[in-house]
């Protein structure tokens, strides 16, 4: 037996050697699925309506109820993205299962051009499975040029089917909510075009939805 192979030294650097090289492959694999587990989440949001995510459709209901419900809206901008964001009517009363069309109005008040993505939720979340949208901006990648104002269409309806929820028979207003983000995070946005701060909120009440 040769010298090296009886040797400890030799021995426990082999051995550490291993347990980096573990160490290092158990670190990629946790950021793999740390990466992973954001669009997996989205997906599994969407599919449920889990936490207020309201579900995407390609068709209209076919079946319209007597019993109205309002729907409020509510817009918001984070702080490395000041848009002047707001919708065009503050709330609407529509049937279960009418499609309705609204829009929100979008603002870039800076002297270049600026991107942004919106996220969206449902108030009350377990409303969000019978949300259903036709037509949305949410994540969608939106640019506004210097000075523009974009107005952004939602196409939506109710499912009549959550008038057989036990835990939303009484719920007679359901709030949507955005929130827009920037998207080049490397190039902060923080101040107006003029040097001064834009208020983030589309007005002084409390945000609704989340």
């Amino acid at each position: 037996m040769s010298q090296a192979s009886s040797d400890p030294k030799a021995k426990t650097t082999r051995s550490n050697r291993v347990v980096a090289g573990a160490c290092v492959a158990f670190f990629a694999g946790m950021v793999g699925m740390s990466y992973a587990a954001v669009p997996l989440y989205q997906l599994f949001c969407q599919v449920t309506g889990y936490g207020g995510t309201t579900q995407r459709v390609e068709q209209y209901s076919d079946t319209i109820l007597d019993r109205e419900i309002t729907i409020r809206f509510d817009a918001n901008v984070a702080s490395n993205l000041p848009w002047a964001f707001a919708p065009v009517e503050r709330d609407v009363t529509v049937r279960i299962g009418e499609t309705a069309q609204i829009a929100y109005t979008a603002t870039n008040p800076f002297s270049r051009p600026t991107r942004g993505r919106a996220s969206f939720n449902v108030s009350p979340p377990t409303a969000g499975a019978y949300f259903n949208k036709v037509e949305c901006f949410c994540f969608t990648d939106t640019e506004l040029k210097p000075g523009e104002t974009m107005e952004m269409p939602v196409v939506f309806f109710i499912d009549p089917a959550i008038v057989d929820v036990p835990e939303l028979k009484k719920v007679d207003t359901i709030t949507l909510s955005y929130t827009f983000f920037a998207i080049d995070q490397d190039q902060p946005v923080a101040g107006a075009a003029d040097g001064g701060e834009v208020n983030a909120t589309t007005d002084g009440t409390d945000k609704l939805g989340g």
